[in-house]
């Protein structure tokens, strides 16, 4: 797994891919749909490395267990191009992702990622500081409702919304 994010790291795409199948799946957490083959993966790191050209990968942790590989991994970089119709903002982006992978006969097979995109999004200004505070109130919201009630819970987003707007 290490060797498959260093290769990534050096832009070495093609070191990527001989390191997984050719029918290699990847699961996108909030995406409706499974992408699947070596020109999805190139796609999704086409655009990656488009937007971001100088994106770090720094692994904080990797565990191995079965036929699986679970890491956490931090992104860094700078928006210079276009990333998902976004115009580059020319902003530095630092960011999470928790990803599982899964071998079959040595090679990489399939992937599941979960990036805190809300939170890079909103480092190249796509999403307002406001409306994250205010995602991040809807999942409080939640449990404060469970805790001391539907209504109170109701009424403090509503108060921060006031606030924030």
């Amino acid at each position: 797994m290490r060797r498959a994010f260093d290769a990534l790291a050096r832009k070495d795409f093609e070191g990527c891919l001989s390191l997984m199948r050719s029918d290699f799946r990847i699961n996108i957490a909030g995406m409706p749909y499974q992408k699947k083959g070596h020109a999805a993966w190139r796609e999704n790191v086409r655009q990656m490395f488009g937007a971001f050209p100088d994106l770090g990968i720094h692994i904080d942790s990797m565990v191995a267990s079965g036929d699986k590989v679970a890491v956490h991994v931090r992104f860094t970089g700078t928006q210079t191009g276009d990333f998902l119709g976004i115009p580059p903002s020319g902003r530095r982006i630092d960011y999470e992702s928790q990803e599982l992978y899964r071998f079959e006969d040595g090679r990489l097979a399939e992937e599941w990622i979960c990036s805190d995109t809300m939170t890079m999004m909103t480092q190249i200004g796509a999403v307002s500081p406001g409306a994250l505070i205010l995602v991040w109130l809807g999942s409080f919201r939640l449990w404060l409702a469970g805790a001391i009630g539907v209504g109170a819970g109701a009424g403090l987003v509503l108060l921060v919304q006031a606030l924030v707007a």
